[in-house]
């Protein structure tokens, strides 16, 4: 083998070695605060919303929709925490330029964890989180059975006199019926924007970038979307503040240092007077 070749294949060698370093890094990031936004729900949320749910299935559609949010949640705590990371990371890499074992520190890492936190926020924004919204609120289609279920089983009957008719069954009718209005919902924003941009801008150029949703759409929205949650921080944490001092100042008790010794034992003496002339 050439020398040539040899330098090649140890470069691909290389490349391939820091490929699989960052994949494993990334999915031990990943998994961790996977963990800790799972303990952080399932603390704040009630327990008898996941664990005390005697059918199965709306057991088995709060766990789909558990695991959602968790990980909606692990995203969005990545995405918070990756502007500190990368800023650790560089301070560390100046520190210790010839250290070996911190070389994983590199900006291909970060690189990719910015592409991994913009890819997992659209997916979770546009899909995952209406998706478990409404795959909780969601029944399934009229007539779908139970998938798995006992073959012979005839249908509820429905109670006489009442307009109401068993709910119908089974978590792929849900998935159907989540996937059909989350489709729908899709397409009333998509005509929404396209009006709006017709109407703001009617020329062919407005009307190709919608087209391309990929690099104009998605990317416009999760910049909306950012915009409006800052304004909206922006606009409820002098609010927030306030009504937090407010709740403590009236919880704690206020400190008695300052007071005068002398001026109180004078008017605890006057108000004793007082009283032994009314007595």
């Amino acid at each position: 083998m050439a020398p040539l070749e040899q330098d090649a294949l140890a470069v691909r060698e290389q490349l391939f070695h820091e490929r699989v370093r960052e994949c494993i890094i990334c999915a031990l990031l990943f998994a961790s605060l996977y963990i800790l936004c799972h303990f952080i729900i399932t603390h704040f949320k009630k327990h008898t919303d996941f664990t005390a749910v005697h059918d199965d299935e709306d057991a088995a559609v709060n766990r789909i929709a558990l695991g959602l949010c968790t990980f909606t949640l692990a995203v969005a705590l990545g995405a918070v925490l990756l502007l500190p990371f990368s800023i650790i990371s560089n301070e560390v890499l100046l520190s210790f330029p010839q250290n070996y074992y911190i070389q994983w520190l590199n900006g291909s890492l970060v690189h990719g964890l910015w592409n991994l936190v913009f890819l997992f926020s659209n997916l979770s924004l546009v899909f995952l989180m209406p998706f478990a919204y409404f795959f909780t609120e969601s029944e399934g289609f009229a007539g779908s059975k139970k998938v798995g279920g006992p073959v012979n089983v005839p249908p509820v009957p429905p109670i006489p006199g009442s307009p109401l008719t068993p709910l119908p069954q089974g978590i792929m009718a849900r998935v159907y019926e989540t996937s059909v209005v989350l489709l729908l919902l899709t397409l009333l924003v998509l005509g929404m924007v396209w009006v709006a941009s017709a109407i703001v801008g009617n020329n062919a150029a407005s009307r190709q970038s919608l087209y391309d949703l990929w690099e104009y759409y998605l990317p416009y929205l999760y910049s909306c979307i950012s915009l409006f949650g800052v304004l909206l921080l922006l606009l409820c944490t002098p609010f927030g503040l306030s009504t937090m001092f407010t709740v403590t100042g009236k919880l704690l008790v206020k400190p008695r240092l300052l007071e005068d010794l002398d001026e109180q034992l004078s008017c605890t003496r006057f108000e004793e007077a007082a009283v032994s002339r009314r007595i």
